[in-house]
């Protein structure tokens, strides 16, 4: 429900600033109805400037668990928009866990800090999952896992799992003296049994375990289609270490899908909607890049059949270089879109800042690649108009592409149409025919 709240607060918050009215009341309705994760994705709505402004007006603990929630870019930008002394509370009483999240391009300095802030048990958890690396589930595993020594007696493990018996946890894991997992006992059972037996005498369920060095994809896949909470994750020699629960696998999953569809179009997954216009650029103009070598390729095939083409095979071979251009431009705009509106990120308050940016981000890439494939064109067709005329073209229909991934998504969403099944096809559209009439329209004023 609450995520449903954040165009509604989006727009409260865009007015109170422009009236130049402060924040406070609104920050305490945001923090007692919000929950960490969603404030992050409203926070990631504005620029910097505004965003801190309601930033510094939460609470300590309430700014921890946001700061946790938020992607890696959007939390670098808070970072460095903050000083030091405002940014260290942030690391403060981390568990394992959480710091091995946050580690990503996190400062030294930050990390350092948060490690002596640690307790000696989540340091010691925490050299336990640096052992493994990003790919294995070892790295990711949670030490929250409920174990008792087969020594014990029932009545033990009872008053075990009587404190702090965490979500999605349904078995105690029984274990050696050296932490060799013997096998699980189902809570519910537990508490049928008598107190005074001793755990050694009880029949053990058999275990379906995880080994710490297995790669994280398999193992989240495994424990999602185990029909359990959670697996328990073992070392080489079979000790329990730790466990990986539904809750966690499905987080994971979820972040793979984003990132998927982030990077399908040539973007970072943790591209921040408001990142600077700079990073932005450079985020893309390596796949433009990429995507302007499969264009001349495409150019190449067509001047096979220069001797047909005559007088305009010049401009002939290079179209497809002018439409591709832009159709990758505007799909990488697209993208972004189409996730901050699913996000509810979105709304009129903000979005001609929206627009305004990706101006200015189609205007950087459009600028480069125009000059770029002018001088391969001058070089490769020796007809210095001719270069004039596909710079113009490319500028044009990247700036045209910029705009259109902002404005096509929105429209579509205004009429309740999937942006993300139809606004490509009609962002493709848009581009082709803008950039097909600009290169053959100036090349009839520059060249005939």
């Amino acid at each position: 429900m609450s995520l449903e709240l954040l165009p509604t607060y989006i727009e409260k918050i865009e007015e109170l600033l422009a009236n130049d009215l402060q924040l406070n009341e609104l920050a305490a309705e945001i923090e007692d109805t919000l929950m960490p994760e969603h404030v992050a994705i409203l926070l990631e709505a504005f620029p910097i400037k505004p965003r801190l402004s309601l930033w510094v007006l939460l609470s300590a603990d309430y700014q921890q668990n946001i700061f946790l929630e938020m992607k890696n870019e959007s939390r670098q930008m808070l970072l460095n928009a903050m000083d030091d002394d405002a940014c260290f509370p942030l690391f403060d009483k981390l568990d394992a866990n959480s710091l091995i999240e946050l580690t990503e391009d996190l400062s030294d300095r930050f990390i350092e800090y948060a490690v002596t802030k640690m307790t000696a048990k989540q340091r010691e958890y925490l050299k336990k999952a640096q052992d493994y690396s990003e790919d294995e589930v070892g790295r990711w595993q949670s030490f929250d896992e409920k174990r008792i020594s087969q020594k014990l007696k029932v009545a033990a493990a009872k008053k075990v799992c009587a404190k702090n018996l965490l979500p999605l946890t349904e078995v105690i894991y029984i274990v050696d003296n050296n932490a060799q997992l013997l096998g699980e006992i189902p809570i519910n059972k537990l508490l049928l049994l008598d107190g005074d037996t001793p755990l050694a005498s009880v029949e053990y369920q058999d275990v379906q375990v995880l080994e710490a060095s297995k790669d994280i994809d398999e193992s989240i896949d495994e424990v999602i289609l185990s029909g359990k909470s959670a697996l328990p994750i073992v070392d080489e020699n079979g000790h329990l270490t730790g466990r990986l629960d539904l809750h966690s696998a499905y987080r994971y999953k979820d972040q793979q899908k984003d990132n998927q569809l982030m990077q399908a179009a040539g973007l970072s997954d943790e591209e921040d909607l408001f990142a600077s216009v700079w990073l932005s650029s450079k985020n893309r103009a390596i796949w433009l890049g990429i995507n302007l070598v499969t264009a001349f390729l495409a150019s190449w095939f067509i001047g096979l059949f220069e001797a047909t083409l005559q007088q305009v095979v010049a401009l002939a071979v290079l179209m497809p270089v002018v439409a591709s251009m832009g159709g990758i431009s505007g799909s990488q705009t697209l993208t972004l879109i189409i996730r901050g509106l699913a996000l509810g990120q979105i709304s009129d308050a903000n979005r001609q800042a929206i627009v305004k940016k990706e101006l200015k981000v189609g205007a950087i890439n459009g600028m480069l690649w125009a000059t770029v494939i002018g001088i391969i064109t001058f070089y490769w067709f020796e007809n210095p108009m001719l270069s004039v005329t596909i710079c113009i073209a490319i500028l044009g229909n990247i700036l045209v592409a910029s705009l259109s991934g902002v404005w096509i998504p929105w429209i579509l969403n205004k009429f309740n149409i999937d942006p993300a099944l139809s606004g490509a096809v009609i962002l493709t559209t848009v581009t082709d025919i803008f950039g097909f009439i600009a290169f053959l329209g100036c090349g009839t004023l520059l060249l005939l």
